[in-house]
């Protein structure tokens, strides 16, 4: 996008102008992040063209996040329920009761749906995120089955939407569930808008997050220079250097990806020895702006409003360092989202849901992919869950009616 664009009131792309420190900015961020909306972040405070630009847009005041849309309208503050009207998703379903409901969108949860719409099964899907979950923010997927010569995970994400609204499967977008509760014979879930629908079976494919460092500064640079995803942020690098913690498949997959975009990516890993396949250590390693270190532990992110240094010890001798770069991202394991069933399910001490058959403890509560204790976090693996429960949940369904 040329300098002339980012003033422009018709932008070729969505522009948010912002500050790094305000609240709202990162909330909106965070959500064209999480429906994977493609936008030009402008810092005013770093560019005094946008700052006297978003003044003049608002009569005078600095307000914001002001969004400006390709069609020329202004958001200025926007809530998520107006970005997502704005955006076109859908929010609401258009009925109050389903056969199945599925909380979650990925290999798992779109598998299983069009599974049970096919067979005329009522199906919603219901998703916070970007459809396709976790899988639709990789790089490339080289190891699922049919895609010889590998497949863009935004790519892969799109194909299997639209193989589920091919066969009549209802998705929300952008929409949080608070609660799931049975109400005599049906199971009624509620969403973050406060409505209720029912259902006789619920699936929950809610996958897992990435799991934080909680360390002294890390949440208070959340969104600003401390990432999660380097599909979503890595281009805000371009030039930069980047810290990577966590040296398993994640860590040097998104750290290869990462050098697109930041003149050096280096990876920090706690223990010994790295986790990594020794396909992903070989790439890294022939990589000349890349580097690894092991046996170092992160202990504290400094910086007010922007990370200033990260702090590290070397295990080994126990010396504190101070490393400086401009951003980090933080790949080290997941944490299952099964926060809905904590306390009416049984879960595994790492609190992932245990299952028989595809259904965990609270009946017509069924778990895949992901947050499924012994599940193997793999998209090919997790497309076949998603099949085997839709088979159970039709044999559940059945036997309701017996």
């Amino acid at each position: 996008m040329s300098n002339a664009d980012l003033y422009n009131l018709k932008p070729s792309s969505i522009i948010v102008y912002s500050t790094v420190w305000c609240p709202d900015c990162k909330r909106a961020k965070r959500f064209f992040g999480e429906q994977r909306v493609e936008y030009t972040n402008v810092d005013i405070e770093k560019d005094p063209k946008a700052m006297a630009f978003v003044e003049k847009i608002n009569d005078g005041k600095r307000v914001i996040p002001t969004i400006i849309f390709p069609d020329g309208e202004i958001m200025v503050e926007p809530s998520n329920a107006q970005l997502a009207e704005k955006l076109d998703l859908q929010t609401k379903a258009r009925r109050s009761y389903y056969d199945a409901i599925i909380v979650g969108s990925g290999p798992a949860g779109l598998t299983a749906a069009f599974y049970m719409a096919r067979e005329g099964l009522d199906t919603l899907v219901i998703e916070k995120g970007g459809i396709g979950g976790q899988v639709g923010i990789t790089q490339v997927l080289d190891n699922f089955p049919g895609f010889d010569e590998g497949i863009p995970g935004a790519e892969f994400a799109k194909r299997l939407e639209r193989q589920a609204r091919r066969f009549g499967v209802e998705i929300l977008q952008a929409q949080s569930v608070t609660e799931i509760a049975r109400e005599e014979q049906y199971l009624c879930v509620t969403t973050g808008d406060g409505s209720s629908y029912g259902a006789q079976a619920v699936l929950l494919a809610t996958g897992a997050s990435y799991r934080r460092m909680n360390i002294p500064g890390e949440e208070e640079l959340i969104g600003t220079n401390v990432h999660f995803c380097a599909t979503c942020d890595g281009a805000f690098y371009k030039g930069k250097k980047v810290l990577v913690i966590g040296g398993g498949n994640s860590g040097f997959e998104e750290g290869i990806f990462l050098t697109k975009f930041a003149s050096q990516v280096d990876i920090v890993e706690f223990m010994p020895e790295v986790k990594a396949s020794q396909i992903l250590q070989e790439k890294v390693a022939s990589m000349p702006n890349m580097s690894v270190t092991v046996n170092h532990a992160v202990k504290e992110l400094r910086g007010e409003n922007r990370l200033e240094a990260v702090i590290v010890e070397d295990r080994a001798t126990g010396e504190q360092k101070e490393w400086h770069y401009d951003g980090v991202f933080v790949f080290i394991g997941l944490t299952p989202n099964s926060s809905l069933v904590k306390g009416k399910a049984e879960l595994d001490k790492w609190g992932f849901i245990k299952t028989e058959k595809m259904m965990s403890s609270m009946p017509g509560v069924f778990a895949a992919g992901d947050v499924r204790a012994g599940s193997t976090k793999q998209a090919a693996s997790a497309a076949g869950e998603g099949a085997t429960a839709a088979l159970m949940i039709r044999e559940y369904l059945n036997s309701l009616g017996d």
